[in-house]
């Protein structure tokens, strides 16, 4: 059995939870979230807890449990607190700014890189720092997976896009030879 599956959700204080047919929805002071959920799965509300249960005993059934849940509790912390990322850039001429939903980088190639902002993010520039706001985990996470593979941090200068808590192993470079 599922140890994640078998934990209920609890629902924050200013969030409201409605379940119809295989259609969640979760409304909360920051924003609407929708999440349509497979036949294989029961989603019940219940005072205020959220419960998720198996239909049957397939495989299938089984693997959806814990992961629908995941994604209603990670639905319900979006829509009160939000989702946050962090990516530094790091290099000499590396630079980045937003205009409106658009981001312009100087990513050290022979053109401007411009990206779209997707609807339902926000990005914030501070010094070399950029901050990805929005309320869905996954979009969140995506887009700033979708920068980072832009200049991802190489190992010898460290120049790129890093997030800020994760750590570069560098790599000694070539030495001189005396022969």
């Amino acid at each position: 059995m599922s140890r994640i599956g078998k934990k209920p959700v609890e629902i924050s204080a200013g969030v409201e939870v409605k379940v119809e047919s295989n259609v969640i929805s979760v409304k909360g002071p920051k924003g609407n979230l929708e999440f349509v959920f497979r036949p294989e799965v029961v989603v019940k509300v219940e005072e205020n807890m959220v419960k998720v249960e198996k239909k049957t005993n397939s495989k299938l059934g089984a693997s959806l449990w814990g992961t629908t849940s995941r994604i209603i509790e990670n639905m319900i912390k979006g829509v009160s607190e939000g989702f946050e990322k962090k990516l530094e850039l790091n290099g000499v001429g590396y630079r980045m700014e937003v205009q409106g939903k658009k981001m312009k980088l100087a990513l050290g190639f022979s053109h401007p890189v411009e990206v779209e902002i997707p609807e339902g993010i926000s990005a914030v520039v501070e010094k070399n720092t950029l901050t990805i706001n929005g309320i869905d985990k996954q979009k969140v996470g995506q887009f700033a997976t979708d920068i980072r593979f832009l200049k991802p941090v190489e190992p010898y200068k460290g120049k790129g896009f890093k997030y800020t808590n994760e750590i570069v192993r560098r790599k000694e470079g070539k030495k001189a030879s005396s022969d």
